[in-house]
């Protein structure tokens, strides 16, 4: 990635030019029983994602009021290459495809903010819209406005009060823009694919105690819409996790509705002596419709979320410093047993095939675990030098992950094939 940014002084503000350029390469290939035969291969997949940016910021400042207001224009390149053996709807299937896609990004911004009653009150609104060329469903920024504003109100030194509201829009990612059927045809831009649709809102109070210390505490609700819907699994994309493998390269409507909702905490000590430290915690909710219509838990629906971050200064510039995270246990999809021992599947597959009749219907145990660094400091006259040692995850705590499926074998390690009608499977 090469940037360049360049600001330039301006009377009463001053003027932002900023240019860059992201190159992404992506490739896997899969052989059955990694055996490297053309016979055997199962995935050979190789995509390239490259993206030139350039955006414009002006910002003035004048009476109390400061606004910021510019432009972006980004450059899109994307290829893919997919072969895939794969199984859709209980039935083996096989994908290839070549797909080439160019297309711009176009967006415009808005922000000013003002603090009235001698700055105890301080409002801020704005306004953008993205676009682009991909699609006539997306090139309109009249359909991708976005508003959005925030209150502060400080009741008392110590104590005040913030809420912000606001529509966001994300473009879907590359791999669903580009998907095309074995004609060539970008079947999600037939399918009228179009901006994700994000509406925020978040309240909440904040209390400085000391000079040292500050607690907030927010509130927050957001609500999903035209979300992708996997076709052929019948599931919301947010639902379909973040393991290996090629997510979103397939037929896709941008229907899927969903919701997130939860309570932050947050309470900071900041080194007013030789002690300092950090504790966040978040209860949070996050659940998306299946084909059915009826909210399920998300991906990234963990529920609880905490850490603890700790540390004291000792005499001779020594340091000790902990950090505790705690997190509740994600759900995921357990195994179509049934489904994957049929050999027609296993030969494909070589691994459990997920039932999405019961997306994220399971729950793994939370999981936590304990940092410790110790750090040593020593000041010379034009430099210093820092030596430190840390040890992660101090008690070994052992997370637990979905187990693997597999047939039963001989004792030299050969799968029975005359059981493959009703095979004995093992968790491992």
């Amino acid at each position: 990635m090469s940037y360049l940014t360049n600001t330039g002084i301006v009377k009463k503000g001053f003027t932002t030019l900023v240019v860059s350029r992201n190159h992404l390469n992506n490739q896997a290939i899969k052989f059955k029983d990694n055996i490297e035969e053309p016979a055997n291969k199962l995935l050979d997949y190789s995509s390239v994602e490259i993206e030139n940016k350039f955006r414009f910021e002006h910002t003035i400042r004048s009476n109390g009021w400061k606004m910021n207001y510019g432009v972006a224009f980004e450059d899109v390149t994307y290829t893919n290459e997919t072969y895939s053996q794969l199984i859709i709807n209980g039935q083996p299937a096989t994908i290839e495809f070549d797909s080439e896609l160019d297309f711009q990004k176009y967006a415009g911004f808005v922000q000013m903010s003002k603090g009235l009653f001698k700055n105890r009150l301080t409002v801020s609104a704005g306004l953008r819209t993205d676009g682009n060329n991909y699609s006539a469903q997306m090139s309109n920024l009249i359909d991708q406005l976005s508003p959005r504003g925030s209150v502060s109100f400080s009741v008392t030194e110590k104590l005040s009060l913030n809420t912000s509201v606001g529509r966001y829009f994300q473009l879907p990612p590359l791999t669903v823009l580009g998907y095309r059927d074995a004609e060539g045809l970008l079947v999600n831009k037939s399918n009228q694919l179009k901006y994700i649709q994000a509406d925020h809102l978040v309240a909440g109070v904040e209390l400085k105690p000391s000079l040292y210390s500050k607690i907030t505490v927010e509130g927050f609700y957001k609500a999903y819409s035209k979300y992708p819907f996997l076709i052929n699994d019948g599931i919301s994309l947010a639902n379909l996790g973040g393991d290996f493998g090629v997510i979103g390269n397939e037929p896709v409507t941008s229907t899927s509705n969903g919701r997130s909702y939860g309570l932050e905490v947050l309470a900071q000590q900041r080194l007013s002596s030789s002690v300092y430290g950090i504790l966040s915690y978040t209860f949070v909710r996050s659940e998306f419709e299946d084909k059915n219509g009826e909210l399920l838990p998300a991906a990234w629906d963990n529920v609880h979320i905490l850490n603890i971050t700790a540390g004291k200064k000792f005499k001779k510039n020594w340091e000790l410093g902990a950090k505790f995270r705690l997190q509740g246990g994600s759900p995921y999809t357990p195994y179509d047993v049934r489904l994957s021992a049929q050999r027609a599947v296993w030969d494909i597959r070589q691994q459990g095939i997920l039932d999405w009749d019961n997306v994220n219907g399971e729950r793994f145990p939370l999981v936590h675990a304990l940092d410790v660094r110790l750090d040593k400091k020593w000041y010379f006259q034009k430099w210093s030098l820092n030596v430190y040692g840390d040890v992660q995850n101090v008690y070994n705590f052992q997370a637990e992950v979905q187990s693997y499926l597999n047939v039963q074998t001989t004792d030299a390690g050969d799968p029975l094939t005359t059981v493959w009608l009703k095979p004995d499977f093992s968790w491992l």
